[in-house]
Protein backbone atom coordinates (compact mmCIF):
# COMPACT_ATOMS: atom_id res chain seq x y z
CA UNK A 1 0.00 0.00 0.00
CA UNK A 2 1.61 3.28 -0.87
CA UNK A 3 -0.58 5.52 0.37
CA UNK A 4 1.71 6.48 2.77
CA UNK A 5 2.94 9.03 -0.25
CA UNK A 6 0.56 11.17 -1.90
CA UNK A 7 -0.10 10.43 -5.84
CA UNK A 8 -0.15 14.17 -6.47
CA UNK A 9 3.76 13.82 -5.33
CA UNK A 10 4.12 10.79 -7.15
CA UNK A 11 2.41 11.14 -10.38
CA UNK A 12 4.67 14.62 -11.29
CA UNK A 13 8.01 13.12 -9.39
CA UNK A 14 7.87 9.96 -11.98
CA UNK A 15 6.99 12.16 -14.59
CA UNK A 16 9.40 14.66 -14.80
CA UNK A 17 12.63 12.00 -13.94
CA UNK A 18 11.10 10.66 -17.16
CA UNK A 19 10.95 13.83 -18.83
CA UNK A 20 14.24 14.84 -17.94
CA UNK A 21 16.14 11.63 -19.50
CA UNK A 22 13.81 12.08 -22.29
CA UNK A 23 15.79 15.69 -22.87
CA UNK A 24 18.39 14.18 -22.21
CA UNK A 25 19.11 11.64 -24.44
CA UNK A 26 17.34 12.93 -27.38
CA UNK A 27 19.16 15.48 -29.34
CA UNK A 28 17.06 18.43 -29.75
CA UNK A 29 19.38 21.31 -30.90
CA UNK A 30 18.20 24.83 -28.75
CA UNK A 31 14.58 23.89 -28.42
CA UNK A 32 13.24 21.56 -25.55
CA UNK A 33 12.50 17.84 -27.69
CA UNK A 34 8.85 17.96 -27.11
CA UNK A 35 8.81 21.33 -29.45
CA UNK A 36 11.73 20.19 -31.80
CA UNK A 37 10.23 16.68 -32.31
CA UNK A 38 6.42 16.59 -31.57
CA UNK A 39 6.80 12.53 -31.39
CA UNK A 40 8.29 13.16 -28.37
CA UNK A 41 5.23 15.11 -26.91
CA UNK A 42 2.76 12.64 -28.19
CA UNK A 43 4.85 10.18 -25.71
CA UNK A 44 5.34 12.09 -23.05
CA UNK A 45 1.40 12.57 -22.48
CA UNK A 46 0.94 8.80 -23.08
CA UNK A 47 3.70 8.46 -20.23
CA UNK A 48 1.62 10.26 -18.21
CA UNK A 49 -1.62 8.99 -18.97
CA UNK A 50 -0.21 5.56 -18.21
CA UNK A 51 0.94 7.41 -14.94
CA UNK A 52 -2.36 8.49 -14.12
CA UNK A 53 -4.11 5.00 -15.01
CA UNK A 54 -1.53 3.31 -12.64
CA UNK A 55 -2.33 5.47 -10.15
CA UNK A 56 -6.07 4.82 -10.36
CA UNK A 57 -5.67 1.20 -10.25
CA UNK A 58 -3.33 0.89 -7.32
CA UNK A 59 -5.59 3.06 -5.73
CA UNK A 60 -8.03 0.90 -6.24
CA UNK A 61 -5.84 -2.07 -4.99
CA UNK A 62 -4.94 -0.21 -2.13
CA UNK A 63 -8.75 0.38 -1.31
CA UNK A 64 -9.33 -3.04 -1.77
CA UNK A 65 -6.39 -4.54 0.54
CA UNK A 66 -7.27 -2.29 3.17
CA UNK A 67 -10.79 -3.46 3.36
CA UNK A 68 -9.41 -7.23 3.70
CA UNK A 69 -7.50 -6.69 6.88
CA UNK A 70 -8.72 -7.37 10.19
CA UNK A 71 -9.25 -4.72 12.73
CA UNK A 72 -6.00 -5.00 14.24
CA UNK A 73 -4.16 -4.61 11.18
CA UNK A 74 -6.40 -1.56 10.47
CA UNK A 75 -5.69 0.21 13.18
CA UNK A 76 -1.53 -0.68 12.57
CA UNK A 77 -1.77 0.76 9.09
CA UNK A 78 -3.77 3.69 10.27
CA UNK A 79 -0.85 4.45 12.78
CA UNK A 80 1.35 4.38 10.42
CA UNK A 81 0.09 6.31 7.75
CA UNK A 82 -0.81 9.52 10.63
CA UNK A 83 3.02 9.53 11.08
CA UNK A 84 3.90 9.81 7.21
CA UNK A 85 4.06 13.38 6.54
CA UNK A 86 0.78 14.54 4.68
CA UNK A 87 2.18 17.93 3.68
CA UNK A 88 -0.70 19.18 5.54
CA UNK A 89 1.49 22.87 5.50
CA UNK A 90 0.28 23.00 1.85
CA UNK A 91 -3.27 22.75 2.67
CA UNK A 92 -2.24 25.47 5.82
CA UNK A 93 -0.69 28.18 3.38
CA UNK A 94 -3.59 28.33 1.00
CA UNK A 95 -6.33 28.36 3.62
CA UNK A 96 -4.05 31.37 4.99
CA UNK A 97 -3.64 33.08 2.09
CA UNK A 98 -7.85 32.54 1.00
CA UNK A 99 -7.93 34.50 4.56
CA UNK A 100 -11.50 32.80 4.76
CA UNK A 101 -13.33 31.91 8.00
CA UNK A 102 -14.16 28.05 8.62
CA UNK A 103 -17.63 27.04 7.99
CA UNK A 104 -18.20 26.64 11.47
CA UNK A 105 -17.44 30.47 11.68
CA UNK A 106 -19.18 32.11 8.69
CA UNK A 107 -22.21 32.55 11.43
CA UNK A 108 -19.85 35.68 12.53
CA UNK A 109 -19.68 37.24 9.74
CA UNK A 110 -23.18 36.83 8.28
CA UNK A 111 -24.53 40.03 7.00
CA UNK A 112 -28.55 41.59 7.52
CA UNK A 113 -29.22 41.22 3.77
CA UNK A 114 -31.54 38.08 3.09
CA UNK A 115 -32.52 36.99 -0.89
CA UNK A 116 -34.69 34.92 -1.02
CA UNK A 117 -33.30 32.54 1.76
CA UNK A 118 -29.60 33.54 0.22
CA UNK A 119 -27.15 35.38 2.65
CA UNK A 120 -24.44 36.93 2.12
CA UNK A 121 -21.07 36.79 3.75
CA UNK A 122 -18.66 39.88 5.32
CA UNK A 123 -15.05 38.21 3.94
CA UNK A 124 -12.17 40.37 4.06
CA UNK A 125 -10.53 40.27 0.67
CA UNK A 126 -7.63 37.12 0.37
CA UNK A 127 -4.46 38.43 1.61
CA UNK A 128 -2.47 37.17 -1.38
CA UNK A 129 -4.57 40.10 -3.64
CA UNK A 130 -4.05 42.64 -0.83
CA UNK A 131 -0.85 42.09 -0.65
CA UNK A 132 -0.49 42.14 -4.62
CA UNK A 133 -2.60 45.43 -4.60
CA UNK A 134 -0.27 47.15 -2.26
CA UNK A 135 2.98 45.56 -4.05
CA UNK A 136 1.28 47.03 -7.27
CA UNK A 137 1.15 50.48 -5.67
CA UNK A 138 5.08 50.18 -4.56
CA UNK A 139 5.94 49.34 -7.79
CA UNK A 140 4.21 52.23 -9.29
CA UNK A 141 5.48 54.53 -7.01
CA UNK A 142 9.11 53.30 -8.19
CA UNK A 143 8.32 53.43 -11.62
CA UNK A 144 7.22 57.24 -11.33
CA UNK A 145 10.13 57.91 -9.77
CA UNK A 146 12.57 56.25 -11.84
CA UNK A 147 11.31 57.04 -15.08
CA UNK A 148 9.43 60.21 -15.01
CA UNK A 149 11.12 62.56 -12.35
CA UNK A 150 14.57 61.57 -12.46
CA UNK A 151 14.29 60.84 -16.23
CA UNK A 152 16.12 57.13 -15.97
CA UNK A 153 16.51 55.63 -19.80
CA UNK A 154 13.26 54.60 -22.03
CA UNK A 155 12.71 51.67 -23.69
CA UNK A 156 14.14 53.36 -27.37
CA UNK A 157 17.31 54.16 -25.36
CA UNK A 158 17.99 51.00 -24.20
CA UNK A 159 17.64 49.28 -27.39
CA UNK A 160 19.95 51.67 -28.81
CA UNK A 161 22.27 50.95 -25.95
CA UNK A 162 21.79 46.73 -26.43
CA UNK A 163 22.38 47.36 -30.32
CA UNK A 164 25.96 49.16 -29.78
CA UNK A 165 26.93 46.80 -27.29
CA UNK A 166 25.85 44.12 -29.76
CA UNK A 167 27.93 45.40 -32.22
CA UNK A 168 30.88 45.82 -30.15
CA UNK A 169 30.60 42.18 -29.24
CA UNK A 170 30.31 41.09 -32.85
CA UNK A 171 33.37 42.59 -33.77
CA UNK A 172 34.90 41.18 -30.34
CA UNK A 173 34.01 37.95 -31.57
CA UNK A 174 35.26 38.00 -35.19
CA UNK A 175 38.66 38.45 -33.93
CA UNK A 176 38.70 35.11 -32.86
CA UNK A 177 36.21 33.49 -34.99
CA UNK A 178 38.32 33.21 -38.36
CA UNK A 179 36.00 31.23 -39.38
CA UNK A 180 33.93 33.72 -40.35
CA UNK A 181 35.59 35.74 -42.85
CA UNK A 182 34.58 36.05 -46.26
CA UNK A 183 35.36 37.75 -49.67
CA UNK A 184 34.64 41.01 -47.82
CA UNK A 185 35.83 40.68 -44.54
CA UNK A 186 38.58 38.89 -45.67
CA UNK A 187 42.64 41.02 -44.51
CA UNK A 188 45.92 40.19 -45.26
CA UNK A 189 47.83 37.91 -42.69
CA UNK A 190 50.76 38.53 -41.54
CA UNK A 191 51.66 36.53 -38.23
CA UNK A 192 54.10 33.74 -38.85
CA UNK A 193 51.97 31.28 -37.72
CA UNK A 194 49.31 32.16 -40.19
CA UNK A 195 51.91 32.26 -42.84
CA UNK A 196 53.37 28.71 -41.67
CA UNK A 197 49.64 27.18 -41.78
CA UNK A 198 49.59 28.79 -44.91
CA UNK A 199 52.68 27.95 -46.26
CA UNK A 200 51.62 24.04 -45.32
CA UNK A 201 48.22 23.90 -47.13
CA UNK A 202 50.07 25.28 -50.10
CA UNK A 203 52.90 22.45 -50.35
CA UNK A 204 49.93 20.26 -50.09
CA UNK A 205 47.66 21.18 -52.73
CA UNK A 206 48.88 24.14 -54.43
CA UNK A 207 52.60 22.47 -55.71
CA UNK A 208 51.82 20.66 -58.15
CA UNK A 209 50.62 23.13 -60.23
CA UNK A 210 52.08 26.12 -59.02
CA UNK A 211 55.36 24.91 -58.08
CA UNK A 212 56.87 24.85 -54.72
CA UNK A 213 58.43 28.93 -55.09
CA UNK A 214 55.31 29.65 -57.14
CA UNK A 215 57.38 30.15 -60.27
CA UNK A 216 53.96 28.25 -62.11
CA UNK A 217 53.08 25.33 -63.63
CA UNK A 218 50.33 23.96 -64.80
CA UNK A 219 48.94 26.90 -63.14
CA UNK A 220 49.97 30.30 -63.60
CA UNK A 221 53.03 32.51 -61.90
CA UNK A 222 52.62 33.83 -58.81
CA UNK A 223 55.60 36.11 -58.69
CA UNK A 224 54.52 38.61 -61.09
CA UNK A 225 52.24 41.56 -61.20
CA UNK A 226 50.13 40.08 -63.92
CA UNK A 227 47.01 38.55 -62.86
CA UNK A 228 43.73 36.45 -64.45
CA UNK A 229 41.04 37.57 -61.64
CA UNK A 230 42.74 40.04 -60.04
CA UNK A 231 45.66 40.34 -57.48
CA UNK A 232 45.12 41.39 -53.64
CA UNK A 233 44.27 39.59 -50.56
CA UNK A 234 40.09 39.77 -51.65
CA UNK A 235 40.90 38.46 -55.22
CA UNK A 236 43.10 35.83 -54.46
CA UNK A 237 41.10 34.51 -52.01
CA UNK A 238 37.82 34.11 -53.43
CA UNK A 239 40.08 32.50 -56.51
CA UNK A 240 41.12 29.98 -54.00
CA UNK A 241 37.50 29.69 -52.57
CA UNK A 242 35.48 29.80 -55.62
CA UNK A 243 38.19 27.99 -58.23
CA UNK A 244 39.49 30.00 -61.76
CA UNK A 245 38.19 30.17 -65.08
CA UNK A 246 35.23 27.81 -66.01
CA UNK A 247 36.88 24.54 -67.53
CA UNK A 248 40.50 25.42 -67.48
CA UNK A 249 40.80 27.02 -63.87
CA UNK A 250 41.34 25.32 -60.29
CA UNK A 251 39.06 23.58 -58.57
CA UNK A 252 37.26 25.68 -55.70
CA UNK A 253 38.91 24.89 -52.93
CA UNK A 254 35.88 26.04 -50.47
CA UNK A 255 34.63 22.56 -50.54
CA UNK A 256 37.66 21.09 -48.74
CA UNK A 257 39.25 24.16 -46.87
CA UNK A 258 37.42 26.16 -44.24
CA UNK A 259 37.64 30.19 -44.82
CA UNK A 260 39.92 30.45 -42.20
CA UNK A 261 42.48 28.31 -44.34
CA UNK A 262 41.77 29.66 -47.47
CA UNK A 263 42.75 32.94 -45.80
CA UNK A 264 45.78 31.57 -44.37
CA UNK A 265 47.14 29.75 -47.85
CA UNK A 266 45.91 33.37 -50.03
CA UNK A 267 48.35 35.75 -47.77
CA UNK A 268 50.72 32.77 -48.57
CA UNK A 269 50.59 32.67 -51.77
CA UNK A 270 51.14 36.95 -51.75
CA UNK A 271 54.25 36.29 -50.66
CA UNK A 272 55.94 35.23 -53.74
CA UNK A 273 54.78 38.70 -54.72
CA UNK A 274 58.47 40.24 -56.19
CA UNK A 275 60.24 36.49 -55.38
CA UNK A 276 62.47 35.14 -58.52
CA UNK A 277 61.39 31.36 -59.35
CA UNK A 278 63.90 29.40 -60.84
CA UNK A 279 61.83 28.43 -63.56
CA UNK A 280 59.52 31.41 -64.20
CA UNK A 281 56.34 30.69 -66.36
CA UNK A 282 55.24 33.29 -68.52
CA UNK A 283 52.83 36.06 -67.22
CA UNK A 284 49.53 35.59 -68.03
CA UNK A 285 46.93 38.13 -67.31
CA UNK A 286 46.97 41.47 -66.83
CA UNK A 287 48.76 43.84 -64.12
CA UNK A 288 46.83 44.52 -61.40
CA UNK A 289 46.56 48.14 -59.70
CA UNK A 290 45.00 47.77 -56.16
CA UNK A 291 42.02 50.46 -55.53
CA UNK A 292 41.97 52.52 -51.77
CA UNK A 293 39.94 49.49 -50.53
CA UNK A 294 42.49 46.84 -51.59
Amino acid sequence: MRNLIPSWVRVPVVFFIIFGLVEYFVDSADQPAFIEQPIVLLFLLLILLVLIAMEGIIASVDNILYQSLDEEAKVRYDAKRSKAPQFNWIKKTYIKLLGQKPVEEEHEIILDHNYDGIKELDNNLPPWWLWGFYASIVFAAVYLLRYHVFNGPNQYQELEAKIAQAKIDIEEYKKTAKDLVDFNTVELLTEASDLKAGQAIYELNCVACHKADGGGGIGPNLTDEHWILGGGIKNVFKTVSEGGRAGKGMIAWKQSLKPAEIAQVSSYVLQFQGTTPAEPKAAEGDIWVPDDNE
